[in-house]
């Protein structure tokens, strides 16, 4: 807890009299010349703060007439408080001290004591040294407390913004969980109440398996949303979620275990939803063939034809015994529906020579 600040007006008002009462106890009232100068020294104490060597230079006459030098020192304080020029403080220090040393009017020359004057000069120097060496002091003191102000400002603006890139990261966790665990939920759900409205024949399953299939939807559209803003105040989409395009085709051809022969002939200004749905279906087809036709070849055919995109995987009859897989047999519907999505069409369905065949068309618009 600080303690309070005294008002200026009021320090003011006690050093100006502080020095009239200096005046009144060192100066004579007969003695004209001293009061004429010690007085008007004593005014002159309210410029220090604003004109602190005007003050000084008005109060030194009080020095060389008078012993009243209670307003010099005080100006020599404000002035080496103010003022960061070292020359200008040792210019009013000595200027003090050859105002106190010398006596006015000077004394002959015959009648100097050397010893005398020394430690007069001696005596003076201390006199003018102390203030203005405290002076430095506060002064120095002052900006020290500027400076721990700054750094403990500093510090702060730090801790914000530490406690900034913890929330960000938090927020792109969330973001993570959200898109990876939630989102796939709910298109399981979807997935399924489609599933459920295709194949029952109940119209009361059928209505409701429609409204579980367009909540699911809802909730789909504003968890995109939510994602998409956790993500833009946390991190960037693609430090949270890799997103496949079609440059990345060949290298899921390459790496499928598949015989597979690509044929890529697409624009390089494809949207990005139109191009990870392509990558998405390529990718189930080849892992339906992997799982269900061992042995099988495959080709995959991507072409911009129409104003639409034909994706179309085909691959030969297997030529192993297929074994039996766990599978939620989810892959072809959610296809389907991400090509819903998107405007567009999904057709399956085997080909003569015992094979498979998977097309997907969607419009570029």
């Amino acid at each position: 807890m600080t303690a309070p600040r005294v008002p200026a007006p009021l320090i003011d008002a006690a050093l100006v009299c502080a020095a009239l009462a200096d005046t009144w106890a060192n100066v004579a009232p007969d003695n004209r010349v001293g009061l004429a100068c010690a007085l008007p020294a004593a005014v002159a104490l309210l410029l220090r703060r604003h004109l602190p060597v005007a003050a000084l230079a008005l109060t030194l006459s009080a020095a060389l007439v008078t012993d009243a030098v209670l307003a010099p020192l005080i100006a020599l304080y404000a002035l080496a408080a103010t003022t960061r020029s070292r020359p200008l403080i040792l210019a009013g220090a000595a200027a003090f001290t050859a105002c106190y040393m010398l006596p006015w009017p000077p004394p002959a020359i015959d009648r100097m004591d050397h010893t005398t004057a020394l430690i007069d000069f001696a005596y003076s120097l201390a006199m003018a040294a102390a203030p203005a060496f405290l002076g430095q002091l506060v002064q120095a003191r002052r900006d020290l407390s500027l400076r721990l102000a700054e750094i403990t400002e500093a510090r702060e603006h730090e801790r914000l913004l530490i406690a900034q890139t913890v929330l960000a990261k938090e927020r792109a966790q969330l973001a993570r969980e959200m898109h990876d665990v939630v989102s796939h939920q709910v298109s399981l759900i979807a997935v399924r109440a489609g599933a459920l409205q295709v194949g029952t024949h109940d119209p009361e399953t059928k209505e409701a398996a429609t409204t579980i299939r367009r909540l699911c939807v809802r909730t789909l559209d504003e968890l995109r949303h939510m994602v998409s803003v956790l993500r833009a105040s946390g991190s960037l989409p693609t430090d949270l979620t890799p997103q496949p395009t079609i440059a990345e085709l060949r290298q899921l051809v390459d790496y499928s275990g598949i015989e597979t022969e690509l044929d890529l002939d697409l624009p390089d200004d494809l949207p990005p939803p139109l191009q990870r749905a392509v990558y998405r279906t390529v990718q189930e087809a080849l892992t339906n063939v992997r799982k269900h036709a061992p042995g099988a070849t495959a080709a995959v055919r991507v072409q911009h034809a129409g104003g639409a995109v034909l994706t179309t995987v085909t691959n030969t009859a297997p030529t192993r015994p297929t074994l039996a897989l766990p599978s939620a047999r989810h892959g072809l519907i959610g296809l389907r529906q991400r090509a819903e999505l998107l405007g567009g069409t999904l057709t399956t369905g085997p080909t003569p020579e015992g094979g498979y065949r998977l097309q997907l068309r969607l419009p570029v618009d």
